[in-house]
């Protein structure tokens, strides 16, 4: 369903690698600045700890997720040439690289919006943004970098709201906990019923949702960094990414949405 809109290394000149700065803290070991490739990037555009990389302090990398912008800004935008061999573009395509990640990720939302059938009266609507969307990742790079991004993500954020309050319209109104408050971090909802809840831009960091029922919760932006989900059921859940599931801590027990990968560290 949206495997066209998940990272390709193999087609990207390690761009996450080289054109994002990165500060020393619990998802990185050192800092480094914007434009400059990370000390662990191979000639051929690999990582040479890629299998160690949690062991090694870069949760970070672990968790990231570019929406296939990588190889759309390597192989489409700037037909292939690499940064390394094509220096008088470089800088551009380190600019240009975020600006399409943010418009991949607000694709890769919309795209999941379309596959639901509970949001069919929204979906000309849906599409029209999505393929608004496309054109403006095909654009010219110097067009690219004088988009109005928050202008256009405002639009899209305005539809993706409406989407989650019609997928979860048979919950919001029960008599259940309200979470009113964004900060989660380290809270103990373990068994809880939290069916169709809002975690939108919530910080669930270090939660323990252990065998909590979460199905058709709304993820958009949530902080999943270290949360517990052993054994809880994420089926259908809204808005949820790869990069959130890596985040966290999970086993075999979890239940996750199909289009999402099980992480290799899970227990």
């Amino acid at each position: 369903m949206l495997n066209d809109l998940k990272s390709d290394c193999k087609n990207c000149f390690a761009l996450c690698c080289v054109a994002l700065p990165f500060g020393k803290s619990h998802d990185f070991p050192f800092s480094k600045e914007g434009g400059i490739p990370c000390r662990h990037l191979c000639s051929n555009n690999m990582c040479a700890i890629h299998d160690q990389l949690k062991g090694k302090g870069f949760n970070g990398c672990v968790t990231y997720e570019c929406f296939g912008a990588g190889q759309h800004v390597s192989q489409t935008i700037y037909s292939g040439k690499d940064w390394r061999k094509d220096s008088q573009h470089a800088e551009e395509m380190f600019a240009v690289f975020p600006i399409v990640q943010q418009l991949h990720e607000m694709l890769w939302y919309l795209k999941q919006a379309l596959t639901l059938k509970e949001t069919q009266p929204l979906h000309d609507h849906l599409q029209q943004t999505y393929h608004d969307t496309v054109k403006l990742t095909k654009k010219h790079p110097k067009e690219i970098l004088e988009l109005d991004i928050m202008g256009h993500r405002s639009i899209v954020n305005g539809l993706l709201t409406k989407t989650s309050q019609w997928y979860r319209k048979d919950f919001m109104n029960k008599n259940k906990r309200i979470m009113e408050t964004n900060d989660l971090i380290e809270e103990s909802l373990v068994g809880s019923d939290l069916k169709g809840e809002d975690f939108r831009g919530k910080l669930l960091i270090a939660a323990d949702l252990s065998n909590s029922d979460l199905r058709k919760a709304d993820f958009i932006g949530a902080d999943l960094r270290d949360a517990k989900l052993y054994g809880a059921d994420l089926t259908g859940a809204l808005f949820l990414t790869q990069s959130q599931i890596n985040s966290a801590k999970g086993d075999s027990r979890t239940k996750i949405p199909s289009y999402i990968e099980k992480p290799g560290h899970w227990r």
